[in-house]
């Protein structure tokens, strides 16, 4: 037993929830799920992003207030619980006054460690991504990730921060720590990016010009960068600064990012953490991209596709599985609503529900009682796969459970059996189903807990399949 913290990144409130950041969160809740059932205390930290000037011009658009506008998009986060069956502990916005004071005191520190100066720049600024871009990022001019979106010529005098200075601590930290950055491919990435000489960023925007941020200590004409103060958010969420205990207790953790956020996630915002005297991550998890029709998401595409409304309709645990089995962890997968219906038939209603339900009426008609109880859930496979964030190949092992198990029946041919002949054959089959349902706990909770729960009372009874077919 010990203390787990997994985060993922904060989804910007510019635009709906989407099936990309869906991806992302259900990733980190079945990695918080695993660690709970080992026994650890588990933090899993989630929230939203909500300074910057992508959310600023949208209350704006929308004639609102920015913090309203901010109120009405948190909540459509904080309802994914719900639709997706999360169970993350922390919410944190980064309009929460404790993470605004936490960001400030970050910065402080920062500064007295001679890490954030004064200075004139011009630069070339993509407001989708809030990041400023060299001519070596760009595509024909165009930010590749926004190629719709001019980018933005600014000048203008604001404070850095001296990244520069931690290019050969960074290199050192990777060397020491080979598997901060999984998969292997993303560890290579950053480490390329930052042998490649680092340049100081901006850390700061005239208020002036655009006012929707956290001030500046000591500096009322300036507020934060919106990619420093997010970030912090990862150790506010902890109580950081004033609750020392609870931060030491669980920093450092695990982060999941997707893979344009691997910059910031795994240089800049170590550097920051070296910068202000404390620990780095852990490690950080890169996923690829959900993408549609070989797009990635995004609403000048047209492509978003919302994850309420699909749980809604073919339930949580049939989203959670088509994200979970048939996305690659780290490589982009595309999406369609007729992929997640042929893999709703295939393997929840004619795999597992079928499974469960033909196991559960030769039970009923044995007589059997529940007597089957795994109480170690640590399965060797499973870890394996979850160390890794194979979550792909643990939905793998799992359905080859299910089919030799469906093979088993097939075999024994129990519905030709009778009596005691019949209880001896169906103890065991029941049981391995018992074990499914166990193994399938961190991925598919509700479903796991239906079929434990069918299989724990006095009497095994069939009821009605998990997972009707779709026509």
């Amino acid at each position: 037993m010990g203390k787990f913290y997994i985060t993922t990144t904060l989804p910007y409130v510019n635009a709906e929830p989407h099936i990309g950041f869906a991806l992302e969160i259900v990733q980190a809740d079945v990695l918080a799920r695993w660690h709970r059932l080992l026994g650890d205390e588990v933090v899993f930290n989630f929230g939203t992003d909500e300074h910057g000037q992508k959310i600023y011009q949208k209350a704006l658009e929308q004639k609102k207030e920015p913090k309203a506008y901010c109120d009405e998009y948190a909540a459509k986060f904080d309802g994914l619980k719900k639709a997706l069956n999360l169970s993350y502990t922390n919410f944190i916005r980064t309009t929460d006054e404790h993470h605004v004071k936490a960001a400030q005191e970050f910065w402080t520190r920062c500064e007295k460690n001679g890490d954030i100066y004064k200075s004139k720049y011009k630069i070339k600024y993509c407001v989708g991504c809030e990041l400023e871009k060299t001519d070596s990022e760009l595509v024909e001019g165009k930010c590749p990730l926004h190629p719709n979106r001019d980018l933005e010529i600014r000048e203008e005098e604001n404070y850095f921060f001296r990244f520069s200075k931690y290019q050969d601590l960074l290199l050192n930290f990777y060397e020491n720590y080979p598997d901060f950055v999984k998969p292997v491919s993303k560890y290579t990435e950053i480490r390329a990016f930052v042998s490649g000489g680092l340049q100081d960023f901006s850390v700061s925007r005239l208020k002036a010009k655009m006012p929707w941020g956290i001030e500046v200590p000591g500096d009322p004409e300036q507020i934060m960068y919106v990619w420093f103060d997010a970030l912090i958010n990862y150790i506010s969420t902890l109580g950081w600064p004033e609750n020392e205990k609870n931060f030491t207790d669980f920093w450092p953790g695990v982060q999941v990012a997707g893979k344009d956020n691997l910059r910031q996630q795994t240089a800049m915002w170590q550097a920051m953490l070296l910068s202000a005297g404390l620990p780095n991550s852990k490690q950080v998890f890169i996923h690829g991209f959900i993408t549609v029709d070989g797009q990635k998401i995004s609403k000048s595409t047209g492509n978003v596709i919302d994850p309420v409304e699909l749980a809604g309709k073919y339930g949580t645990d049939a989203v959670r599985y088509y994200l979970l089995a048939k996305i690659h962890p780290w490589e982009d997968s595309d999406f369609t609503v007729s992929k997640l219906e042929e893999t709703y038939n295939a393997d929840l209603a004619n795999g597992l529900g079928n499974l469960v339900a033909r196991v559960a009426k030769l039970a009923e008609r044995a007589g059997l009682d529940a007597r089957y109880q795994i109480l170690d859930p640590r399965d060797e496979k499973i870890d394996t796969v979850l160390k890794n964030y194979r979550f792909d190949e643990g939905m793998k092992y799992i359905w080859e459970e299910i089919a030799k198990t469906n093979n088993l029946i097939d075999e024994k041919k129990p519905w030709k059996l009778t009596g005691e002949e019949l209880e001896r054959t169906m103890e065991p089959i029941a049981a391995e189903v018992v074990k499914i349902g166990y193994l399938l706990r961190p991925f598919l909770p509700e479903t796991a807990e239906k079929i434990i729960k069918q299989f724990s009372g006095n009497k095994i009874i069939s009821v009605s399949s998990l997972f009707p077919r779709i026509q």
